[in-house]
C-alpha cells in the first residue's frame, strides 16, 4: 500500500512539475494581452498593414481616440517590423540549415576519436557564445568586409540579372548582413544537435548499407539522414526560433531602418525584437502609456508568430509520419 501511494505522489508529482511549462507560457500570454490590449484598442488591424511608428506630439496635451487616450498624431503600424523580422530569419534559415547539416555530417562522419571532440567542443562552445558578442563581430568585422568588399561585388555581378541584389548595395547595414549573423549564430545550434543523433545512430546501420556496396557518402545520404528527419524538422524550428526572437546582434547591425520596406537585400531593416530593445527608453516618455502598450502588441505578435511557426512544424511531422 505505502509502495503505491508513493508511485502516486510520484506521477503526480511529475505532472505538477511538467504543468508549469504550459503555465508559464498561458501566464505569458495573459501578461502580454493585458499590457497590449490599450493598443489593440486603438489601432485595430491598421497595425499590421502600415508603416506608420509615430508616437505622436510630446508637447501637447493628450486626446481621446476610439475610447483610449494618446498623443496628437500618434499612430502604430508594424508592417516593416513583421516584414525585417521574417526575411532576415528566413535568409539566416537558407543560409544555415546546409551548412548545419553539412558540419554535422563532417563531425559525425569525417572525424574520429580527439579530432572529433575538439571539433564538437569548438562547435558547441559557438553555440554558447552571447549574442551581444556576435554582434560586437558583426559591427567591427562583418559589416566593413561584407560594405566594402562582398556587396559592391554582388552588385556587379549579380545585380544586373537578379533583381534582389541590385543596387545600391549601402554601407554594409542591412537585411543580408542580420540574415548572416543569425546563419552564424544557428548552424552551431543546427550542427551540434544533428551531430549528437548522426553518433547515437547504431552502427549496424552503417554496416548494413557498406555490406550492400554504398560508399560512406550514400550511407550518409540513403540510411542516416532519412533516419533524421524529424530531428532535423525540429532543431529547423528552434533555429528559426531564435533567428525570430535574437535582439542585441540584430539591433547592431540591421540599419534600424524606420517606417519603410526594403527594396533589395541590402537595405537597412528592424525587427520586431530589436526594434522593442530600441524604442523602449523613447516609448516610456509618452505620458500616456500608449506606446508602451503598442511595444507590448509588437511583443504579443511576435510570440504569435513563434507559435504558428511551430505549430506548422508539428503539421509537418504529422503529415509526414501520416504518410509514412
Amino acid at each position: 500500500m505505502v509502495h503505491v501511494f508513493s508511485r502516486f505522489r510520484f506521477r503526480w508529482g511529475l505532472g505538477l512539475i511538467a504543468g508549469l511549462l504550459p503555465l508559464s507560457l498561458l501566464v505569458i500570454v495573459v501578461f502580454l494581452l493585458h499590457a497590449a490590449w490599450p493598443a489593440i484598442t486603438f489601432n485595430g488591424l491598421g497595425f499590421l498593414i502600415h508603416n506608420s511608428w509615430n508616437l505622436g506630439n510630446m508637447y501637447a496635451d493628450p486626446v481621446m481616440v476610439r475610447g483610449q487616450e494618446v498623443l496628437p498624431r500618434a499612430d502604430y503600424g508594424v508592417l516593416f517590423l513583421v516584414v525585417g523580422t521574417l526575411l532576415t530569419s528566413l535568409i539566416a534559415l537558407i543560409l544555415a540549415v546546409p551548412f548545419g547539416i553539412l558540419s554535422a555530417i563532417f563531425l559525425a562522419e569525417g572525424l574520429r576519436g580527439p579530432a572529433r571532440t575538439l571539433g564538437s567542443f569548438l562547435v558547441e562552445l559557438l553555440a554558447a557564445v552571447p549574442s551581444v558578442v556576435y554582434g560586437l563581430w558583426g559591427y567591427l568585422v562583418l559589416i566593413p568586409l561584407l560594405g566594402r568588399h562582398v556587396y559592391p561585388w554582388l552588385e556587379q555581378s549579380l545585380g544586373t540579372f537578379v533583381p534582389i541584389f541590385h543596387g545600391p548595395s549601402g554601407s554594409g547595414y542591412g537585411l543580408l548582413t542580420a540574415g548572416i549573423l543569425l546563419a552564424f549564430m544557428v548552424v552551431p545550434l543546427i550542427a551540434a544537435s544533428l551531430r549528437d543523433a548522426l553518433v547515437a545512430t547504431p552502427s549496424a546501420l552503417r554496416e548494413a548499407g557498406a555490406s550492400m556496396g554504398a560508399s560512406r557518402m550514400e550511407i550518409v545520404r540513403q540510411i542516416l539522414l532519412p533516419g533524421q528527419r524529424n530531428l532535423i524538422i525540429g532543431v529547423t524550428v528552434l533555429a528559426f526560433g531564435r533567428a525570430l526572437g535574437e535582439t542585441m546582434a540584430v539591433l547592431m547591425v540591421s540599419g534600424n531602418a524606420l517606417n519603410s520596406l526594403p527594396k533589395n537585400i541590402y537595405d537597412p531593416i528592424s525587427t520586431m525584437a530589436a526594434f522593442i530593445a530600441s524604442q523602449l527608453d523613447s516609448a516610456m516618455q509618452d505620458p500616456t502609456g500608449m506606446a508602451v502598450h503598442a511595444l507590448a502588441e509588437i511583443a504579443l505578435l511576435l510570440m504569435v508568430i513563434s507559435v504558428l511557426v511551430n505549430g506548422a512544424a508539428r503539421g509537418v511531422l504529422w503529415l509526414s509520419g501520416h504518410r509514412a
